[in-house]
């Protein structure tokens, strides 16, 4: 798919409203009350490999809601070739459960052959730059579909970086056509361990290109945040969330919670505050500050994921 048609595909997608997290801790609840939740978003590594239960339960829940699938493992920031048999997998499951998009990290997460089990952060310069295009396009390709990237949590920046993370989004997606998933709580984490200002990064990425927008909590541990998505939403990552909420003109918002899960309408109810902060948009803004049209209403460290993984 060349990066025109992807572009275009990815400025068409839906916004199907606030989603949450599909994990087996909610699975008999989901279906014995079939609860208001506009969309779910798959771990999907959890289901490329699950038989039993846990497909037959996807299948129940892909029936009644739309779906969005978000891999951990994709690694497309790897010099490793690409994981054809990986890819294949990935394929197939799009293929049945006929998501909204598919969805990974601008990440590494190991290299010879080895996985590590982490979202591991890139080195952003003009090599690194063409090589994750290229093999973007190469998955586009596969896929027959545009892919989505986040942003990851990052706690360390490299000497070697000359390009700026929104910047280098920004080419990417000039590139590829692919989509983006603005991760807000992962803005505010990788700000503050890096020292750059979060609301700058909101405004300087391509707004137009963000289809799906994370919000989760994190661990402050003083000269550090920890992406734990094990608590609920600070403040100010509501505050963060209320301006990209501005510049896109409104996308699909899902809550990610992975450690210490509450009960299904507690984990519902914080989604819901972000319903609070969408209304404060009281009315358009104007000159250079205006907003996107909104669309037609319709990570994250691995170790936790991986506690989450379904049998």
């Amino acid at each position: 798919m060349n990066s025109a048609t992807c572009s275009e595909i990815v400025k068409s997608m839906p916004n199907p409203g606030l989603g949450l997290g599909l994990r087996s801790k909610h699975f008999n609840y989901i279906l014995e009350h079939l609860p208001q939740v506009d969309w779910f978003e798959i771990i999907s590594e959890n289901f490329m490999d699950s038989g039993g239960r846990p497909r037959h339960v996807l299948r129940q829940v892909a029936e009644r809601y739309p779906i969005a699938m978000h891999g951990v493992s994709l690694s497309i920031g790897s010099t490793d070739p690409l994981d054809r048999e990986y890819l294949r997998r990935l394929k197939a499951l799009a293929a049945e459960v006929k998501p909204l998009w598919v969805s990974d990290h601008l990440c590494w997460t190991g290299v010879n052959g080895l996985n590590t089990h982490d979202l591991l952060p890139m080195v952003l310069n003009e090599e690194s730059l063409k090589h994750v295009c290229s093999r973007i396009n190469q998955v586009q390709d596969y896929m027959e579909r545009p892919l989505v990237f986040e942003n990851p949590s990052t706690y360390l920046s490299f000497q070697q970086s000359s390009i700026a993370e929104y910047d280098f989004l920004r080419y990417m997606t000039e590139e590829t056509g692919c989509g983006l998933l603005l991760d807000v709580n992962n803005v505010y984490v990788s700000a503050f361990n890096n020292d750059f200002d979060a609301e700058h990064y909101i405004i300087s990425l391509p707004h137009d290109h963000i289809v799906q927008m994370h919000l989760a909590g994190h661990k402050n541990c003083g000269d550090y945040i920890i992406d734990t998505h094990d608590d609920k939403v600070l403040h100010d990552v509501w505050r963060l969330f209320h301006l990209a909420w501005q510049r896109t003109g409104g996308v699909a918002t899902m809550l990610e919670w992975d450690n210490h899960i509450p009960e299904f309408e507690d984990y519902h109810a914080e989604l819901l505050k972000a319903r609070r902060y969408m209304a404060e948009i009281a009315a358009p803004e104007t000159g250079a500050q205006a907003t996107t049209t909104a669309r037609e209403v319709i990570s994250t460290p691995v170790n936790f994921l991986v506690n989450e993984i379904i049998s």
